[in-house]
């Protein structure tokens, strides 16, 4: 019966550690929370070590809002061309109208400003699908390599606040530290497990975040580069067509 007792108070003991343990754990986790949402000042050293990593998020953080916004910017866009284009060929077809009842050389001047009006404003509204397509990949990336990329973010902050609150944990119990108390030195190295516990899980999201902002970025370069040169191709096309036109309209006017 005696061992069966000893046992029964020694499972109890680990059990109220572990609890108080984790309890410990959440109150130091939540102080670090409530350092950082307020502002004060970390360690310095700690803050330090995390440099490069603090970098690459600034880079991301970067990437997401310019999609953001030059998703609003070619959304605008598409909607001033083809308002202008609508109202470039609106005015060809007026100047169409009133040249056929002018046979003056006013009349020949209207006519020929009507048709390059009207080209204009049709090789103007051929840029709206390269910039659709634009629009579509700019959407995909947002929604697909950003989300992921946000989501490992996330996490890696999740384990960067768990590590540096053991950090503060681990240098609270070592200022209380006595080498000569057993109790005190089991807690410390339980702690210092703990440090190194949420230190290697955050060293390898650390590495997964910097990795994949690197990635993000190469692959916006290749999408961006991608669709700007057909966007680019479809500039050139267009305004050599207009160019063609107004000079041969330009020429049968001097006849």
């Amino acid at each position: 019966a005696a061992p069966h007792r000893c046992s029964r108070r020694w499972t109890t003991v680990r059990g109220r550690y572990s609890v108080m343990a984790r309890m410990q754990k959440k109150f130091w986790k939540t102080k670090q929370v409530l350092i950082k949402a307020t502002g004060k000042k970390e360690d310095e050293y700690v803050v330090a070590s995390d440099a490069d990593l603090d970098a690459k998020l600034e880079f991301f953080r970067s990437v997401q809002l310019t999609c953001t916004e030059l998703l609003k910017v070619i959304e605008k866009y598409q909607h001033r061309i083809t308002r202008l284009s609508q109202e470039e060929n609106e005015l060809g077809l007026f100047l169409r109208f009133q040249a056929e009842r002018d046979r003056t050389k006013a009349g020949n001047m209207m006519e020929a400003t009507s048709k390059a009006l009207c080209t204009s404003a049709k090789q103007r509204m051929a840029l709206c699908p390269p910039l659709q397509r634009m629009y579509q990949e700019v959407e995909t990336f947002r929604r697909r390599a950003i989300a992921d990329t946000l989501l490992t973010v996330s996490r890696m902050e999740k384990t960067r606040t768990e590590y540096r609150g053991a950090l503060l944990w681990m240098k609270d119990v070592s200022q209380e530290l006595d080498p000569d108390t057993y109790k005190q030195l089991e807690k410390f190295r339980k702690v210092q497990s703990q440090v190194r516990g949420t230190k290697s899980q955050f060293e390898k999201l650390k590495n997964d975040v910097c990795q994949k902002v690197d990635m993000l970025g190469a692959s916006r370069c290749n999408m961006l580069s991608h669709s700007l040169c057909t966007y680019q191709v479809h500039c050139r096309n267009g305004q050599k067509v207009v160019t063609i036109r107004q000079r041969g309209e330009l020429t049968q006017t001097q006849f």
